[in-house]
């Protein structure tokens, strides 16, 4: 009775909110007027400020993610109804049709998926990593270690090391919420750190637009600057070996501990897998095989892409230049198709699978993929309305400006705030970084040296940092995706960690534009994100010991 009175919730505010809108339309401009009033001003964030807030408070996704994209739409139409219902559209349509190959890439991964599951491989992949990794620190770090290795892109790596790790993660009562964490929060801090990966070449090819900026090179040296991929890896470590949680993650864990991994009544992959389904001839093969075969596929199609495989020079620099040059997902979906035909002749010469149960997968693995795509399409809509349409990001780059020239000492402490807040509010790291670099390399200038370096680790560093705390990024809906989380619950529980990293980051930043000492301020970064944690475990571990004490 309580869940059906809250899914009317969003409903009536979305019925309250477009007759409001309607309403107002006796007041806006004539019809012919095409540039907005809102153009490049504070209610161009309006759209995912609302979506993401009616999201957290709701639970209901995808209305909110609507709701954010038709407002946006209205606004760019200065409350035209008719011209704000088609602009949000167009826009829709022009998202989708701009990411079709990534739709695809999903919907061939998830058919892959099922076909492991199908076959048997999960299951005995499962069984296996039950009697090799004993313990949940082994489960945590195992899947820590995977997703490093397949740090070439965030998309393949969230999706791929999820569906590999999660029968592991769910043999030692690791909550999906926890899961989902551990590959966000892999992924994209080793992508922004990987000279060799999808990352790399978009900043590289944002830099090298720009005379005099050597874009690689300025990724390579930046690396060592960015505080917050590198303190999130470690404490992605000191977690796993301390076995401490806080916030609502240590709700999702407690309650994983007693075999319930969702917590929360909303869990829509809950029994996602049917394994009377499943093949009884299943070996570990069928897993790991496929899984290298897509690993070598997609790596081979992003190179493909890049040009790679028609280029006669150095090897090195034909691998740099072919990532710099690659469309990450065109390339992955090339490699994906490349790994389904393998797995189909793969299982077929295992006879663990016939035909009709092979193309019964399709379909399967579509329908598993699609809570996925409509989160996307939302998301990518609503970040065309508030940067294309209602021009957010002039807007964020004026006011990072006006902020640089009266802060000039802590600039890249300033920098890494409005990278997270740009991308926490449109969705992206790469269309932040994309944004703010050129605006970083110009504030400082070509020669500045260090302290242009450190302002572009800010950058980039603050663009994960937002893309990690936005229920709108496409990584965060792809983490949740490939560890079968309601998305919401990965959101709000990795909230509080990603913040608390954030925090230290930004003090550090502080400290950097003052030392500008690459050794000296790495060992201050960690030594700082190293005392916050213990403080945090010390005051975890006094309120079980009040538990403890209180029960008896």
């Amino acid at each position: 009775m309580h869940r059906t009175k809250r899914n009317f919730v969003p409903f009536i505010l979305t019925i309250a909110a477009i007759v409001g809108i309607l309403m107002t339309t006796a007041f806006a401009e004539g019809e012919a007027e095409y540039v907005s009033n809102f153009f490049s001003m504070p209610l161009s964030l309006l759209p995912p400020v609302l979506a993401i807030a009616l999201a957290l408070i709701t639970k209901e996704v995808y209305t909110s993610l609507f709701l954010g994209c038709l407002v946006g739409g209205f606004l760019y139409a200065n409350f035209n109804p008719v011209m704000g219902v088609t602009s949000t559209f167009d826009t829709l349509v022009e998202s989708v049709g701009g990411n079709v190959a990534l739709l695809a890439f999903l919907v061939m991964l998830g058919v892959i998926v099922v076909l492991m599951n199908r076959s048997g491989g999960s299951k005995a992949y499962g069984d296996w990593a039950k009697k090799h990794i004993k313990t949940k620190r082994g489960a945590l770090l195992a899947t820590m270690v995977l997703a490093i290795v397949l740090g070439v892109d965030d998309y393949f790596n969230n999706l791929t090391t999820g569906n590999v790790m999660r029968p592991v993660t769910d043999s030692h009562n690791i909550s999906r919420a926890k899961l989902a964490y551990m590959i966000d929060s892999t992924a994209a801090p080793v992508c922004i750190m990987m000279p060799i990966s999808s990352w790399a070449a978009a900043v590289a090819g944002v830099a090298d637009t720009m005379e005099g900026v050597s874009g690689l090179q300025l990724f390579i040296s930046a690396i060592p600057w960015n505080y917050y991929a590198i303190l999130t890896l470690f404490t992605l470590v000191i977690l796993a070996v301390f076995d401490e949680d806080f916030g609502p993650m240590k709700i999702h864990e407690d309650n994983a501990k007693k075999g319930d991994l969702y917590t929360t009544p909303e869990r829509p992959f809950e029994g996602a897998d049917d394994e009377s389904k499943n093949s009884t001839k299943g070996k570990v093969a069928d897993l790991v095989i496929p899984v290298i075969a897509l690993i070598i596929c997609c790596v081979s199609g992003l190179l493909y892409t890049g040009g790679f495989f028609t280029s006669d020079s150095d090897y090195f620099m034909d691998v740099m230049g072919a990532f710099a040059d690659c469309s990450a997902p065109t390339g992955l979906m090339y490699g994906s198709f490349l790994a389904l035909l393998f797995a189909f002749i793969f299982y077929m010469v295992r006879r663990t699978m016939n035909f009709a149960q092979f193309t019964d997968c399709i379909a399967e693995g579509f329908k598993v993929m699609v809570p996925a795509i409509l989160i996307l399409c939302f998301a990518w809509t609503i970040s065309g309305v508030t940067n294309g349409l209602l021009g957010a990001k002039f807007f964020v780059a004026d006011a990072m400006g006006a902020v640089a020239s009266n802060f000039a000492n802590f600039l890249p402490a300033v920098i890494f705030l409005v990278a997270v807040g740009l991308g926490f509010a449109t969705g992206t790291s790469w269309g932040t970084f994309g944004i703010l670099i050129p605006i970083v390399v110009s504030t400082f200038g070509v020669d500045a040296g260090t302290i242009l370096t450190i302002g572009i680790a800010a950058c980039l560093a603050g663009a994960v940092c937002g893309d990690h705390c936005s229920p709108i990024s496409d990584t965060t809906i792809l983490a949740s995706t490939g560890a079968q989380c309601f998305h919401l619950n990965h959101v709000k529980t990795q909230l509080p960690y990603a913040l608390t990293v954030a925090a230290v980051a930004f003090v550090n930043y502080i400290i950097a534009g003052l030392i500008q000492n690459v050794i000296v301020n790495l060992i201050i970064a960690f030594a700082s994100m190293f005392i916050v944690l213990m403080a945090l475990r010390a005051t975890l571990g006094k309120d079980k010991v009040n538990a403890r004490a209180a029960a008896k």
